[in-house]
């Protein structure tokens, strides 16, 4: 009785209505899915640096840190439902993401603080380049609401780098 209802769970997941096409809705929900994995791995390191910042900056990386780990978490519900909502899955677990993610972990006991945010503003230029990909995926299919949603999340990212960047700029 359990593989009928696993079998007919399975079913009911693929009966979700959209225009999309069946290997549409296949792909970008892989690809959306991989970026969710990469924005979670980008949302911990960034709650990582945030929480082990230290220095003359502290306070103005710390907050800076808090908001933009905001910003990714916020965005990554919209992900894993856009995803869904194409009649796809997504993650279902924390090893799930951690075998799909591309972005790597930072597991030093000390990183300087420069060192963080340079290593944040990298992962979020690669992070924007994945979604680009995206993006085109998206638009080769015609899904137009992904490709929409991706567009904010590119300018979100955009903007996190440019922080990045210039919080890390040694004046001289």
């Amino acid at each position: 009785m359990d593989v009928l209802n696993a079998k007919a769970r399975r079913l009911a997941a693929a009966d979700t209505p959209t225009n999309l096409t069946s290997a549409a809705s296949r792909d970008i929900s892989a690809a959306l899915t991989v970026l969710l994995a990469d924005m979670l791995a980008l949302y911990l390191k960034t709650k990582n640096f945030h929480w082990h910042m230290s220095g003359r900056h502290f306070r103005d990386y710390h907050l800076l840190l808090d908001e933009q780990g905001e910003q990714i978490f916020a965005a990554t519900d919209a992900v894993a439902e856009r995803a869904r909502k194409i009649g796809g899955t997504t993650l279902r677990s924390i090893g799930h993401a951690s075998r799909l993610q591309r972005l790597l972990d930072n597991d030093a006991d000390y990183v300087t603080p420069l060192d963080m945010l340079a290593e944040l503003r990298e992962d979020n230029k690669q992070l924007t380049a994945y979604m680009h990909v995206t993006h085109a995926l998206c638009d080769e299919h015609g899904d137009v609401a992904s490709a929409s949603l991706l567009e904010n999340w590119i300018d979100e990212a955009e903007r996190r780098t440019w922080f990045l960047f210039e919080a890390s700029r040694q004046q001289g």
